[in-house]
């Protein structure tokens, strides 16, 4: 069995996840997946981080999807088993209340696609390709590619997308929605860490609980939205960090938040 195919390393506020198969383009087998989990869970649990980065070693590949080889011998309660017996590395990114970014290297293809949608921010390289190609391989997105997607892209160009499994570079996928920066390759990581700084000048609980509004705003109707942004809103007012904020403004100064 593989081992070391996710890197972990905290520096400072940030947990850099590094998915590490570069033989198979950072492709996501089961043991990817549960050390992704056992990363997200770490960085999850660590009070002094504030943001997530997942990216994929090298320059090739962001990640190029599910491990293709697996689907030869698969059978539905197989995946069944796979899916409602293990963790959802994917879950666990929407769930985490802390920004989670996607600095996109390379391919993003089917899984990897999925992966990056994930993710609350994305940031990619200008030489970044994006795909949905599972439609290629008999079978359609399944880890939450039809799901997301439209959300993002709109009905019709997801399905465009979905159906012919087409590439898109960054640059449409700037345009489309579906990232939010796009950089030269070179200054990709540094670029990555320009926006983290802005990050990091806010309060880390407030950031949480601004991800939390939003994600339900997507889970919910519109009301049930406004209620919930008002219970949230509300909750800011209990925390340390909102009183800093204030206190920082009317008096002029750089707030210092202790996420608390």
């Amino acid at each position: 069995m593989e081992e070391g195919t996710v890197l972990y390393e905290r520096e400072g506020h940030v947990a850099w996840i590094t998915l590490n198969r570069p033989q198979a383009m950072n492709a996501r087998n089961n043991t990817l997946r549960r050390e992704l989990v056992r990363a997200l869970k770490g960085a999850r649990d660590d009070d002094e981080v504030y943001v997530m980065v997942i990216t994929g070693v090298g320059d090739k590949a962001f990640c190029a999807g599910a491990d293709i080889s697996e689907f030869t011998t698969l059978k539905p309660a197989g995946w069944l088993k796979k899916r409602y017996g293990t963790e959802s590395d994917l879950r666990y990114i929407r769930e985490i209340p802390k920004p989670v970014i996607a600095m996109v290297n390379g391919y993003a293809i089917g899984g990897g696609f999925e992966l990056a949608m994930a993710c609350d921010i994305v940031i990619a390289s200008e030489d970044a390709l994006f795909a949905q190609r599972e439609i290629r391989v008999g079978v359609i997105p399944g880890g939450g590619g039809t799901q997301i997607l439209p959300r993002l892209v709109g009905e019709k160009r997801a399905k465009e997308l979905v159906f012919t499994g087409r590439s898109i570079t960054a640059k449409e996928a700037y345009e489309l929605g579906v990232v939010n920066r796009v950089v030269p390759k070179e200054r990709l990581r540094e670029a990555t860490k320009e926006f983290i700084g802005h990050l990091l000048k806010q309060s880390p609980l407030i950031l949480q609980l601004a991800k939390v509004a939003i994600n339900r705003s997507l889970e919910t109707d519109f009301f049930a939205g406004l209620l919930s942004e008002t219970d949230l809103f509300s909750l800011c007012f209990s925390t340390a960090d909102q009183k800093e904020g204030a206190r920082a403004f009317i008096e002029k100064e750089t707030p210092k938040y202790k996420g608390e």
